[in-house]
């Protein structure tokens, strides 16, 4: 599979995400937003969220747009 570069974004736990958790996205996929209890944790969520989104992309013949290769 290819490999993407994606740029994401990490907000550390709050009242306007979750209290006890951290939330992250990757703005190049939308819908592409998870939650953990730490910052590695959501890491590894998003990685395997991200992953999922862009190999169902490929099996429909989607365009993958703004996203860095």
């Amino acid at each position: 599979m290819k490999a993407y570069k994606l740029q994401f974004v990490m907000y550390d736990p709050s009242k306007s995400t979750e209290p006890d958790k951290y939330m992250a996205e990757i703005p190049a996929l939308p819908g592409c937003r998870v939650w953990g209890d730490s910052p590695e944790e959501t890491m590894d969520i998003l990685q395997d969220v991200a992953a999922g989104i862009i190999e169902t992309h490929v099996e429909r013949g989607y365009e993958l747009k703004n996203a860095g290769t």
